[in-house]
């Protein structure tokens, strides 16, 4: 393998790649990237065997040829070379690859390709297309609910249902739900669903915010893996196996209260509060009163604040309620309309939280209990 590319775009393709590298691992070839000449590019691709990631590089490629070398040494070396040219060399006898870039030389030990695992590529023609910004903007309003405790599997992923001319994202840990729909370019010949990790799509969404191009979504039979290509990227994720909740059953379905205030007051509410909910479980009080609702947190240790708000209420006008504000940092955080609507009934009850003009995205969330 003989090849030179540009510095920046190596170093770009690595920092993609690089993400799927697993930090401990038994297994050697695991802590290694690959490099591969494919079609007159350089072919870069990490694996932790649960997440995958591919990424062609353009290259002047004069030799074909394949090799993997120690992925946090390359990376830390090619981020710190010069932007000029990067030529590279492959000794196919020692399983040693030179490195050059201006008056910089570096050679690498590597391991043989042929021990690195074989990735599944996309098939052509199969696949379901949906804008990227679309996607990014469903991933960053829903990602961030899947529960992190690994003894409940399914809930770390995110459950997406392929149904018509949408795809419906779903994640809950038990304490709050986040649901968004997403329009699909073309609809899909038959419904089905499956439960994507977090994690993946978390790496998925870093991947997309510089995408304009639509992304193409497949999945390998019998549904045991998901593939998102888009230009340049293949990102490869294993399935989880397992039944998600029926998250519509928890969805309130009427509500006694409706509150609607500007989202970034509301934010920066909460925030506020949230410097005196530290010491008490996270929990802030919302009083809810004519034309005005109160953001409050009160410890004994700290002392109290709060921030009333101009709203519109609706219904019974008198209300408190008390939520983990932490979970409303993330939602209003998330959301991109300048308005959002709260629907409340008991304080027992979970309220559901809406954008004013959104009708593609819902999140629940539980109430806390209130302390007299």
């Amino acid at each position: 393998m003989k090849l030179s590319c540009l510095q920046e775009n190596i170093s770009r393709g690595l920092g993609i790649v690089g993400r799927a590298v697993p930090s401990r691992t038994t297994m050697p070839i695991l802590g290694n990237v690959l490099l591969a000449t494919d079609h007159g590019q350089l072919k870069l691709a990490a694996t932790n065997m649960e997440l995958s990631i591919v990424h062609w590089v353009g290259a002047r490629v004069e030799t074909d040829g394949q090799i993997t070398v120690p992925a946090r040494n390359f990376i830390d070396l090619v981020n710190s070379l010069p932007p000029d040219q990067v030529s590279m060399e492959l000794d196919t006898e020692a399983l040693t690859l030179g490195l050059s870039c201006g008056s910089v030389k570096a050679s690498f030990r590597g391991i043989s390709a042929d021990e690195f695992p074989i990735l599944p590529e996309p098939e052509d023609g199969g696949g379901f297309a949906v804008e990227a910004g679309d996607l990014n903007t469903g991933l960053g309003q829903v990602t961030f609910a899947a529960s992190t405790d690994e003894s409940h599997p399914v809930l770390t992923g995110v459950l997406a249902e392929f149904e018509g001319e949408t795809v419906t994202l779903a994640a809950a840990d038990g304490f709050r739900l986040s649901l968004r729909t997403i329009p699909l370019i073309h609809p899909v010949p038959e419904p089905f669903s499956v439960i994507i990790p977090a994690r993946a799509l978390s790496e998925l969404e870093r991947i997309l915010g510089s995408q304009e191009e639509p992304v193409l979504i497949s999945t390998t039979r019998p549904h045991n893996q998901v593939l998102f290509q888009f230009k340049d990227t293949v990102l490869n994720s294993q399935l989880i196996d397992g039944n998600f909740p029926d998250v519509r059953r928890i969805i309130p379905q009427s509500h006694t209260t409706r509150l609607v205030v500007g989202r970034d007051e509301l934010l920066q509410a909460c925030k506020r509060a949230a410097i005196f909910a530290r010491d008490v479980a996270n929990i802030v009080r919302l009083t809810i009163n004519p034309g005005e609702v109160i953001v409050s947190a009160a410890s004994a240790e700290s002392g109290q604040g709060s921030t009333g708000l101009v709203a519109n209420v609706e219904g019974n006008e008198e209300l408190e309620i008390a939520f983990n504000v932490r979970f409303l940092i993330d939602v209003l955080s998330a959301l991109d309309t300048p308005q959002v609507a709260i629907e409340m009934n008991e304080p027992t009850n979970p309220g559901l939280i809406r954008g004013v003009g959104d009708d593609a995205f819902l999140h629940v969330v539980m109430p806390m209990h209130l302390g007299r």
